[in-house]
């Protein structure tokens, strides 16, 4: 917020003042905010682990608020029931075993760029064939 009002050329003074204002409302709250971004997240599916906390970097959240969310997530969420979800909504009926090896790294691939661990990956895909 405070770099957005910068930009647009606000005294430095008028910023700090707008943002403490703000924050004494409870407007602004980078906690709250990484809260919500994380559940959002982790329900739809589109991000965790180590790419959840890379998105909540990259939105200028504090790494030890980062740190403290993940940790909090990470109690609420099982990352292998999370991969069998993930798998269920976006290959139904995928079987490890059968499929060829263009299709394996198609699967893994994608899982991966969603944030997921190769070693859990590996052990999702191989129990559910």
């Amino acid at each position: 917020m405070r770099a957005k009002l910068a930009a647009r050329d606000i005294n430095e003074e008028d910023v700090e003042a707008t943002l403490l204002r703000l924050q004494g409302e409870g407007w602004i709250d980078d906690r709250r905010y990484a809260g919500r971004f994380a559940e959002s997240a982790l329900s739809a599916g589109r991000f965790y682990g180590a790419r959840l906390r890379q998105e909540m970097s990259r939105r200028g959240l504090p790494a030890e608020l980062v740190e403290e969310v993940l940790k909090r997530a990470s109690e609420e969420y099982d990352e292998f029931d999370e991969l069998r979800s993930a798998i269920g909504r976006r290959y139904p009926g995928f079987v490890f075993t059968a499929a060829c090896d263009k299709e394996k790294r198609r699967v893994v691939g994608w899982l991966q760029r969603r944030g997921f661990g190769i070693s859990a990956i590996m052990r999702v895909l191989r129990e559910t064939s």
